[in-house]
C-alpha cells in the first residue's frame, strides 16, 4: 500500500502513516519507512522515522548509524542532530548527546523541547548553571510548542479541564518542562488549589531559579495561601534584579498590608502612582491602605481619583460608602443611579454600586428604596457566590457530636501553653471591632486583624484527613494527642508572629468565623482567651446584609441565610458553654454601649489584665483597623444606633422567620 501511495505522489500521507505507527508498532513503522526510502532514496524524514522506529524497537546502534549518516549528508538538518542527541543519550554518551543538541539549536534555536532536553542532560551532568540557562531558553521559545499553544488557548478561553488534561499528559512525557509546570500552576490557582500551585512553582524554580515570571507567580501564590513572610522574601529577590518593576512593587505593597505594615505600603503605592497616575486599581488599593492606617481624608481623595479615572468603578463608590462617615452629594448619587440604569454595566461594578446607592439613600432616610438596592446587590452577589444553608447547618451540628465534655477531659493538658492569643469570635458586624479597639488600648495587648491562620490550619488538617469535606478536619483532630496538639498550637504562635509589631504579651485574632473552630482552638491553645461578640440578632444580621463582604461571608447575601446562620451559631456557642463552662467570655454589644465601664472591667478581668483608663478612651487609639468599622471605632460610643434596625423592620420578615425563637 505504501508503495502505491508513494507512486501516486502522496509522500506526506505515507510519512504520516509511518510516523503514526511509531508508538504502537515500531516494526511496522520501520517497514513503512523502508518502503518510502525504496521509492525516494535518502529522504530525510523517512530516515528520521526509520531511526526512531529502530530506537523504539531497542535497536539503538542501528538508529545511531542511520542518524550519523544523515547528519553527515545533511549537516544543516536541525531535527536530525536533535534526534541523534536523544539516541546517543540512551547509549550513555552524554557528552556526545549534548554536543549534538547544541549543534541542533545553533541551526534552529526555536525548538523549545530541544532546549528542555539540553537542560535535562546538563542537569544530569551536575551542570546546574548550564541547565538553568537551557531551561530559561526553553521558556523563551515555549510559544513555538504546539502542545503548549493548545493548552494556553484553552486557559485563555477558560476551558480549565481541557487545559489541565493537556498539560498533565504533556508533563508525563516531559516532566521538566518548566513552562508547562508554570501553566499547570495557573490551572491550580484557578481551581483554588493553592497548595498544589505552590508546590508546582517550587519545582519550577528548583529547575530554573532565574525564571522571573514563575517567581512572581510564586510570590502571588504565597500571598494567597497566607505565607506573607515567604512572599516578601521572593519579591525582595525579584526587586534586587529589577528594582523599578511596577508589578513587583504593587504586590509587595499588598503583602505589606497583609502583615499590618501600612506606612511602607502607602509609600510604595504613592511612588507607583507618581510614576503611573492613570492606574485606577492602584488608586483603589492606595485608598484601602490609607483608610486602614487612619488617614480618612487621604483615602477619600484616593477613591475620588479612582472614580475620576473610571466613572463606572463600582468598588470605589462602595469604598467611599464603606467609610460609614462619608456622605454622597446629589450629583454623586445621580451619577451612580444613572450607571445602574445602563445595560452594559459589568456585574462586579453593578453590585458594588447597588450597595453604595443603598447607603446613600439610607443616609437620606429613604429606607424603602435603600433596602431595595441592598437586596439587589445581595441577590447579584449570591448568584456569583452560591451558598448552601443546609450544608452549613449539617456541618455545625456535627461539631457537638465530636467535641463532648468527655472528649476534652481525655485531652486535658495537651496543646501549647502559650497564653498570647485573644480570639474574638462571632458574626461580622457584631461589635467585635469595638472589643478589639478597647482591648488593644491596653498596654499589654496588641490588636492585629482578622487573621486567617486558624482557617489555614483547618485546611491542612483536612488534607491530612485525605477528605475534602468541610467537616473532615475534625476527624483528623480526634486522632491527635499530646505533642501533635502542642505542635499545632506552636505553629499558630509562630505563623502569627509576623503580625505582632509591638512586643506586647497578648495579641488579638479577630476572625469572626473562628467560632466554628473553638474545639481546635481549645485543644491547640488551651490558655488562649476566647471572647464571643454578640449583638441583637436583627441588628447584627441587618448590618451584615447591608455590608458587602469581598469574600468568606456568603451566608450574608440573603436574609433567610443570615437568620439560619445566626441561629446555628447561637446553638453551637450554647454547646461550648455547656462542655467548657467559663471558657468563653461573652460581650453583648448593647450592654457594652449602655454600661461601658462595667463591661470593660469584666472583659479585662477575664483576660487577667488590670484596669487601664485608656481602654475607655479607645477612640484615641491610632492603630490600623482593617474592618468596615474602622472609622466608627475612632469615635466615642454612641447609643443612637442600637435600635437602628427598626427603620428596616417592614422588610425583615424572612429574617425573623429564619431566626425563629432566636430573633428576640
Amino acid at each position: 500500500m505504501i508503495g502505491a501511495v508513494v507512486d501516486a505522489g502522496s509522500l506526506d500521507s505515507a510519512l504520516a502513516y509511518a510516523q503514526g505507527l511509531l508508538a504502537s508498532n515500531p516494526a511496522l513503522a520501520a517497514d513503512a519507512a523502508r518502503r518510502i526510502l525504496q521509492a525516494t532514496p535518502d529522504h530525510p524524514l523517512a530516515l528520521l522515522t526509520l531511526a526512531a522506529a529502530n530506537d523504539a524497537a531497542g535497536n539503538t546502534s542501528a538508529a545511531v548509524s542511520i542518524l550519523k549518516a544523515l547528519t553527515r549528508n545533511r549537516p544543516d538538518l536541525a531535527s536530525a542532530h536533535a534526534r541523534l542527541a536523544l539516541t546517543l543519550h540512551r547509549t550513555g554518551n552524554r557528552a556526545a548527546a549534548i554536543a549534538s543538541l547544541r549543534r541542533s539549536l545553533a541551526l534552529d534555536p526555536t525548538q523549545p523541547q530541544a532546549w528542555r532536553q539540553l537542560g535535562d542532560f546538563l542537569l544530569a551532568g551536575k551542570d546546574r548553571a548550564g541547565a538553568e540557562s537551557a531551561y530559561l531558553a526553553h521558556v523563551g521559545h515555549a510559544q513555538h510548542d504546539p502542545v503548549l499553544m493548545l493548552a494556553a488557548a484553552a486557559l485563555q478561553a477558560n476551558r480549565i479541564p481541557e487545559a489541565e488534561a493537556r498539560l498533565r499528559d504533556h508533563l508525563k512525557q516531559a516532566p521538566t518542562d518548566v513552562a508547562a509546570i508554570r501553566m499547570l500552576a495557573e490551572v491550580a490557582v484557578r481551581l483554588d488549589r493553592g497548595e498544589d500551585a505552590e508546590h508546582l512553582l517550587e519545582r519550577c524554580l528548583e529547575l530554573a531559579p532565574g525564571f522571573r515570571e514563575a517567581r512572581h507567580n510564586y510570590a502571588i501564590v504565597l500571598h494567597r495561601v497566607n505565607k506573607p513572610a515567604q512572599a516578601i522574601a521572593e519579591l525582595e529577590r525579584l526587586l534586587r534584579n529589577d528594582p523599578v518593576n511596577p508589578a513587583y512593587r504593587n504586590l509587595k505593597a499588598a503583602v505589606l498590608c497583609r502583615t499590618g505594615d501600612y506606612e511602607p505600603a502607602i509609600a510604595l503605592y504613592a511612588d507607583l502612582l507618581r510614576e503611573y497616575p492613570q492606574q485606577a486599581q492602584v488608586w483603589l488599593s492606595y485608598g484601602h491602605a490609607l483608610k486602614t492606617a487612619g488617614h480618612p481624608e487621604r483615602a477619600i481623595a484616593a477613591y475620588c481619583t479612582c472614580i475620576g479615572l473610571d466613572p463606572d468603578f463600582g468598588e470605589a463608590y462602595w469604598s467611599l460608602a464603606n467609610l460609614k462617615t462619608f456622605r454622597f452629594d446629589d450629583v454623586q448619587l445621580g451619577t451612580m443611579q444613572r450607571a445602574l440604569e445602563r445595560g452594559d454595566l459589568g456585574d462586579e461594578h453593578r453590585l458594588h454600586l447597588e450597595f453604595a446607592v443603598g447607603k446613600a439613600l439610607e443616609d437620606r432616610a429613604d429606607y424603602a428604596q435603600s433596602f431595595r438596592h441592598y437586596a439587589s446587590g445581595n441577590a447579584l452577589r449570591l448568584r456569583k457566590s452560591p451558598y448552601d444553608a443546609d450544608d452549613t447547618t449539617a456541618r455545625l451540628r456535627r461539631i457537638p457530636q465530636i467535641y463532648t465534655a468527655g472528649f476534652f477531659r481525655e485531652r486535658a493538658g495537651s496543646g501549647c501553653a502559650a497564653p498570647d492569643p485573644v480570639f474574638i469570635v462571632g458574626l461580622p458586624r457584631s461589635g467585635s471591632t469595638l472589643i478589639e479597639q478597647i482591648l488593644s488600648s491596653h498596654s499589654a495587648v496588641e490588636g492585629t486583624m482578622e487573621l486567617p491562620e486558624i482557617i489555614s490550619m483547618t485546611r491542612a488538617l483536612r488534607r491530612a484527613a485525605a477528605d475534602g469535606r468541610p467537616a473532615a478536619y475534625h476527624e483528623a483532630l480526634t486522632r491527635m494527642h499530646g505533642d501533635e496538639l502542642r505542635e499545632l498550637g506552636q505553629q499558630y504562635i509562630e505563623r502569627t508572629r509576623i503580625h505582632r509589631k509591638l512586643g506586647r504579651p497578648l495579641f488579638i485574632d479577630k476572625m469572626p468565623n473562628n467560632f466554628a473552630h473553638i474545639g481546635l482552638i481549645h485543644l491547640a491553645l488551651p490558655n488562649a482567651k476566647i471572647i464571643d461578640a454578640r449583638r441583637h440578632p436583627l441588628a447584627c444580621c441587618l448590618s451584615g446584609f447591608k455590608q458587602h463582604f469581598a469574600r468568606g461571608q456568603n451566608f450574608s447575601y440573603s436574609l433567610g441565610d443570615l437568620g439560619r446562620y445566626y441561629r446555628d451559631y447561637v446553638q453551637l456557642m450554647e454547646h461550648f458553654d455547656a462542655v467548657l463552662p467559663g471558657r468563653i467570655h461573652r460581650v453583648i454589644y448593647e450592654e457594652m454601649v449602655e454600661n461601658t465601664e462595667h463591661e470593660v472591667r469584666r472583659l479585662l478581668e477575664y483576660c487577667g489584665l488590670p484596669f487601664e483608663a485608656a481602654c475607655l478612651r479607645f477612640f484615641e487609639n491610632e492603630r490600623p483597623v482593617r474592618t468596615a468599622s474602622s472609622e466608627q471605632v475612632r469615635q466615642p460610643i454612641y447609643r443612637e444606633g442600637m435600635d437602628y434596625w427598626r427603620h428596616y423592620e417592614p422588610w425583615l420578615g424572612p429574617l425573623k422567620t429564619a431566626l425563629g425563637e432566636t430573633s428576640a
